[in-house]
């Protein structure tokens, strides 16, 4: 979907950004790139669509080079969500959100359609806000207009810089988990710009760990928890978690058991976290077993939250 092949960007002053990296995105991937200030991350995000330009080597999407691409059909085929919402103040939230419709020359009984099950899509009523003025809804309000605005016109590519670094942590968790179930259903291509690795591991199929411009460890949630590349990696997906490592039980994070396949791959309820990562890598989710018994279920959302949770002094006893 997304392919970086030996890409730079080298400043004037000499300031390296981002320095000879190679990425490939997948189609429908919830893609989520961190890092300390300075490595480089918004700096992929706007090389993507042109917002700032590379130095050297090549970026493309769908195997045709970005430079090949007209710089209006590219940005209209990328939605774009800010840390700062950036929702014109003196238009509606239908307005705002019409804005690349309009631009597409949609129809007016089509935009009025998209804009109403956008809002209905992120839990905002279309008879009530459709109308408003963004300085009537709060932060929360205002940032799921944002990413309603991106979705407008269905693009294939969701760039994401920050989004909810500027909310409250009740905000911001509560839209973390609609942004996973809204992915769900849109199966849009996501590119994730955040400096906080709990948010990272929830979100992310897979993570790109950036340092000084250069790509450390790329690999899912399970990956890097299990098997960080090197110290930097190990210190920024924190090594707090060490203790919790040692004490992990499936005990803590079992599941209700629904229905179990006799296919569904079983996993004994005395297993430690790398088995059980190792096991979940291959299979969505697993039947707990214990003295010969099922006893509940276990998924990868529930370890990954579990440990996120552990990395800010969450975890409950």
């Amino acid at each position: 979907m997304i392919q970086f092949d030996n890409v730079s960007k080298q400043y004037r002053d000499g300031t390296k950004a981002v320095d000879s990296i190679n990425l490939h995105i997948k189609e429908g991937e919830f893609f989520v790139i961190i890092g300390p200030s300075g490595s480089g991350k918004t700096t992929i995000l706007k090389m993507i669509n042109r917002l700032i330009p590379l130095t050297s080597g090549t970026i493309s999407i769908d195997d045709k080079r970005i430079s090949d691409y007209d710089i209006h059909e590219l940005r209209w085929n990328i939605g774009y969500v800010l840390q700062q919402i950036a929702l014109f103040p003196h238009m509606t939230i239908g307005e705002n959100i019409a804005i690349v419709p309009e631009l597409k020359n949609w129809e007016q009984v089509k935009i009025k359609e998209r804009i109403d099950e956008l809002l209905e899509m992120v839990g905002l009523e279309p008879d009530i806000y459709r109308s408003r003025k963004p300085h009537e809804l709060s932060g929360g309000q205002q940032q799921r207009v944002g990413v309603t605005r991106a979705l407008a016109a269905n693009p294939p590519i969701i760039l994401m810089d920050e989004p909810f670094s500027a909310l409250d942590p009740i905000s911001r968790e509560k839209l973390q988990d609609d942004l996973i179930s809204l992915q769900k259903k849109i199966k849009k291509t996501i590119v994730f710009v955040t400096h906080d690795m709990k948010e990272a591991l929830k979100l992310g199929d897979r993570i790109c760990v950036m340092k000084d411009g250069e790509v450390v460890q790329i690999g899912t949630p399970e990956e890097l928890l299990a098997h960080p590349e090197n110290k930097f990696v190990r210190q920024f997906v924190g090594e707090e978690q060490g203790p919790y490592i040692e004490r992990f039980s499936l005990h803590d994070i079992l599941l209700p058991i629904s229905e179990t396949e006799e296919s569904m791959a079983v996993l004994p309820a005395s297993a430690t976290l790398e088995e059980t990562l190792s096991l979940l890598a291959a299979n969505n989710e697993l039947a707990v077993e214990e003295d010969g018994e099922i006893i509940g279920l276990v998924n990868r959302q529930a370890v990954i939250r579990k440990l996120a949770g552990s990395m800010q002094g969450e975890v409950k006893s």
